[in-house]
């Protein structure tokens, strides 16, 4: 098997990579492995192979990656992900949340979470509220 499909592989698995982290550093690497593959197409040595995906990487580290993270971060905001998504998101009480009590739950987008009132005020099951912050797995809400 040529050397050129090692760097193709590599390729293929660094922007696999890239679709599960955020950074958009991992995708630099993956352009630098084509360009490693090209040196290898063009019968360079592995350590000028090696050399081409350093320097290509280091480009497109340079140039690439700032305008990805300006096309998918504008305005410097960062994409919620996760449990951070949740604040600003409306559900209904599912098992009713006592006072100063964080065994309530709270049903959202079909999905049960444990929660408290932010006002200490008793919420019955039923009750619509939205969600005004997040501490670890637990939710804090308020009456709609």
């Amino acid at each position: 098997m040529d050397v050129w499909y090692y760097w193709v592989l590599a390729a293929l698995i660094l922007f696999i990579v890239e679709l599960i982290t955020s950074g958009f550093a991992v995708i630099c690497l993956s352009i630098g492995a084509i360009g490693g593959a090209v040196a290898a197409l063009c019968d360079a040595g592995i350590e000028m192979q090696f050399i081409v995906f350093a320097i290509v990487s280091a480009i497109a580290i340079v140039a690439v990656r700032p305008v990805l993270k300006r096309l998918f971060f504008r305005n410097g905001e960062k994409v919620k992900t996760n449990a951070d998504a949740m604040v600003g998101k409306q559900g209904v009480v599912c098992a009713d949340i006592e006072a100063d009590d964080d065994n309530g739950r709270v049903m959202i987008d079909g999905m049960d979470w444990r929660a408290k009132s932010e006002t200490n005020e008793p919420l019955a099951k039923g009750t619509k509220v939205v969600v005004v912050a997040i501490d670890s797995v637990i939710l804090t809400v308020k009456r709609l």
